[in-house]
């Protein structure tokens, strides 16, 4: 298992999802999406993996306003820029990927 989890410092999910992985001794890489955001390939493998972009999206984000109306390809240009926008935490095992807290689905992964 190869577990990255993509978060905010300040996201309450994100520490339960570190958490999680902490508890069953399964190590993870934790990477803040707002210093680092994910690449373009990495983008485009959470989007295949959870079935759409618009699941990757923040609605409660301040700046998801700049998002909100723009076509997909446009929407992809912002997340690049803004990563604020995501909704956090991405969980990513390989090509498997999962946004907000799914312990439901990590089980599955161990």
């Amino acid at each position: 298992m190869n577990i990255q989890i993509f978060g905010k410092k300040k996201c309450f999910d994100t520490k339960k999802a570190e958490r999680y992985f902490k508890e069953r001794n399964i190590k993870f890489q934790s990477v803040d999406i707002l210093d680092k955001g994910l690449s373009k390939r990495e983008l485009e493998s959470v989007i295949a993996s959870v079935g759409g972009l618009e699941k990757l999206l923040d609605e409660k984000s301040k700046d998801y306003y700049e998002i909100k109306y723009l076509l997909e390809g446009a929407k992809l240009e912002k997340l690049m820029e803004k990563p604020s926008i995501y909704k956090t935490p991405i969980v990513r095992n390989g090509k498997q990927a999962t946004v907000g807290y799914c312990p439901d689905v990590w089980k599955e992964w161990e």
